[in-house]
């Protein structure tokens, strides 16, 4: 430290930046007076203090300074003083008027939270060292100083990414995996050799190419502190963890607690190896972003970094009470994402990581607090939303809103933008009612099965902006939406009071794992038929890692805090449930092979002219009559044209898609095919083993070609293929 020389350094974007032979830090804060830039060697005291004074490190808002001499991998934290707060509590002890209190370090009418004494993350941190805050927290909610994870300095620019470039997989070809990098590899199942790591999931790949998606959307992995749970497990008695990640400490940083080298930045690289050993499979990457709040938590959270800099210009405060949050997350406080700052904090972030870190996509937790202004009122037109969806740099990026937040916002069909795309929980409830069996759903199902237009179309969006899904992390996997009428999250600590209620599920005549073989296997036709109609749907679909091989959580629908066997992966499934992995492979390939499934415009009921051409779809009933809407039936059949002879499509196969849900079979009457076609048998939920979805190349021809037995909670899917002549 004695060789470093200090001068003042450049109003560069912030973060710590490795240039000329040193490191340039600057970071926003519109209201502290002074800022302190501590430097580590370790992590335990500081060995060098360095104050940034406004005269000679600050340009508008922002504080900088050149440290030349320091190297990567060098260890950073921030302090900040500024006006009111703490700094009048201490000055006026006990006869401070309440809000100027040390118990309460706000000024109630700035809403400041400065305190010289706290130090701070660097919100544009790259890196993390290993550590918590959480679980070393005093009562005076402070970590101690050497038990405090510190920012690293990083230097990425050397990083050899091998020519890599990003996939841009159109959206109608994309089939995401919803899938958390711990938990993938984390069971001694996986046979890994740095099990719940960014180079266990790269062991991985072989498995996810031969499973056929496209995309991984993993869970976060921007740095969070596992730590922050207090809950316990009454069976164990263990205090559970934040499993999930949904409570971001640094944005910039992926998470060092899923790097298998521990060493200070080198889970950037670990990260990026990742990022390009799953585009050299041909995979993209999504990453679950969250933004709307963050882990500070309300006025009796931890300050780490945000509130500390500038509480007033990174949060929504409850206005003429300003040491309250507002809460339009669920989880303490919510981010200002209108502010002009925080946006380009959040735009800066977001390119960060296409441009660095090789990204393809986001998905953004609870999108509809980007639409709040800086009093948490619903706009019209929210700044952030248009410019992440017209950003230049972010153009080509896949941008997926989960469109509603905790305070009533809810814009399924109507997220504001013309890009982005939406998690579509219509499709999510209409679809777990129509294969459970409900009256009155058909029509609802048929309208999400081809692309929810009554949702996209007004906005100039197509089916592709619909993300199909059954389920997702939060909630049932989908075996247990088939084997529990009720939740049991008994092991949260939290009574079973957590979770959603109204988990549309149905467990066919037993709660939980059965033994009758009757039951079994009405439980696993049903997933078969959700993921044939996942599969056959317009939009882009999603399922979760896990579904596959029906993984279990035991009814568990809100494991965010079981970090175990509940919620990883376990790799002893692919031979248990190895028929269900091969019926998904399947279809999955079928969906690839085929325009006809996947087309990213809506249907029309229509086509063009000629012997070889049939509307782009048709409906039918049971009897091959049209259908009748009005009916309460639970059947379902449509025809899907090839599109021969239409210049704007691949000449494709067309295909008969029925579904019976009700409890009884039934005769169906089959559409006549098109001129020199025959039927063949591609899937047929009802049949057991691997034989229930066929290869290319394999299909069954109809011996009938006009009649077929559709058994109960059944679902069939033809296909056209030329006649074989007779030699």
């Amino acid at each position: 430290m004695d060789s470093i020389q200090i001068s003042a350094g450049k109003p560069m974007t912030p973060g710590a930046h490795v240039v000329d032979g040193g490191v340039n830090f600057t970071v926003f804060s519109r209201n502290a007076t002074s800022i302190f830039l501590e430097l580590f060697d370790s992590d335990e005291k500081p060995l060098r203090t360095i104050q940034l004074t406004p005269e000679e490190n600050r340009t508008g808002d922002i504080w900088h300074v050149f440290v030349k001499g320091l190297q990567p991998g060098a260890l950073y934290l921030y302090r900040a003083d500024g006006p009111d707060g703490i700094s009048r509590a201490s000055k006026w002890g006990k006869d401070a008027p309440q809000r100027y209190r040390a118990d309460t370090p706000t000024d109630a009418f700035t809403g400041n939270r400065f305190n010289k004494d706290i130090y701070l993350f660097d919100p544009c941190a790259r890196a993390f060292t290993d550590g918590s805050v959480f679980k070393n927290l005093t009562t005076a909610r402070t970590c101690p100083l050497e038990k405090m994870p510190k920012c690293v300095v990083v230097d990425s620019s050397a990083y050899d990414w091998e020519g890599d470039r990003p996939l841009k997989t159109p959206l109608e070809k994309t089939i995401i995996y919803e899938m958390h990098v711990k938990g993938f590899t984390a069971s001694g199942s996986s046979g890994a050799q740095y099990p719940g790591t960014y180079r266990a999931c790269i062991e991985k790949i072989p498995y996810l190419q031969e499973l056929g998606i496209t995309a991984v959307e993993l869970l976060p992995v921007q740095e969070f502190d596992e730590n922050e749970g207090m809950n316990i497990n009454p069976r164990t008695g263990k205090r559970l963890t934040n499993y999930w990640g949904y409570s971001t400490i640094g944005f910039y940083a992926p998470k060092v607690g899923y790097a298998a080298d521990k060493t200070p930045g080198a889970v950037v690289s670990e990260f990026k190896d990742l990022v390009k050993a799953l585009h050299k499979a041909g995979i993209e990457v999504i990453l679950d972003i969250v933004f709307n709040h963050t882990a500070e938590g309300n006025e009796k959270g931890v300050t780490l970094n945000f509130r500390g800099l500038d509480n007033s210009i990174y949060y929504t405060l409850v206005p003429e009470h300003k040491e309250y949050y507002t809460n339009y997350s669920g989880c303490g406080n919510t981010v200002n994402c209108n502010h002009p700052a925080v946006q380009g904090f959040i735009i800066n972030c977001l390119r960060y990581w296409v441009l660095d870190m090789h990204v393809d996509g986001f998905r953004f937790d609870l999108a509809g607090v980007f639409c709040r202004d800086e009093k948490g009122w619903l706009m019209q037109f929210p700044p952030l939303v248009h410019r992440i969806s017209e950003d230049p740099v972010l153009r080509d990026t896949k941008i997926i809103a989960e469109p509603w937040d905790c305070g009533g916002a809810y814009y399924v069909g109507n997220f504001p933008g013309s890009r982005w795309c939406e998690w579509n929980d219509k499709y999510r409830d209409a679809l777990r009612r129509f294969i459970r069996g409900d009256e009155n759903t058909v029509t609802e199902a048929a309208t999400r099965m081809t692309g929810s237009s009554d949702l996209y179309s007004a906005s100039g969006r197509g089916p592709i902006h619909s993300i199909n899904f059954i389920d997702c992390h939060d909630g049932f996997p989908l075996n247990d939406l088939v084997t529990y009428n009720s939740k049991h999250n008994e092991q949260n600590g939290e009574e079973n009071r957590d979770g959603n209620d109204n988990n549309i599920s149905y467990n066919y005549g037993f709660e939980g794992p059965v033994d009758n073989p009757r039951i079994e296997r009405l439980r696993e036709q049903q997933i078969k038929n959700f993921f044939t109609a996942l599969f056959i749907s317009r939009g882009t679909p999603m399922f979760l890692a896990g579904d596959e091989v029906r993984h279990t959580q035991g009814g568990n629908n809100n494991a965010y805090c079981q970090d175990n066997e509940i919620s990883w992966f376990n790799w002893a499934d692919l031979r248990a449930h190895a028929s269900m992995l091969t019926f998904v492979k399947r279809l999955i390939s079928l969906r690839k092979n085929h325009p006809t499934l996947c087309r990213h415009s809506f249907l029309r009921g229509a086509g063009s002219s000629g012997p070889k051409c049939v509307a782009d779809i048709t409906w039918h009933d049971w009897d091959g009559k049209t259908l009748d809407w009005s009916d309460t039936k639970r059947f379902l059949g449509f025809r899907l044209g090839g599109a021969f002879g239409l210049g704007y499509w691949p000449e494709d196969a067309d295909f008969y898609i029925a579904f019976n849900t009700d409890i009884h079979d039934i005769t169906i009457t089959v559409p006549i095919p098109s001129v020199n076609r025959e039927w063949y048998r591609v899937v047929d939920t009802s049949v057991a083993g691997d034989d229930a979805a066929l290869d290319a190349g394999q299909e069954e021809k109809l011996v009938v070609q006009d009649r077929y037995v559709l058994p109960a909670n059944s679902t069939l899917v033809l296909i056209s293929k030329p006649v074989i002549s007779a030699k």
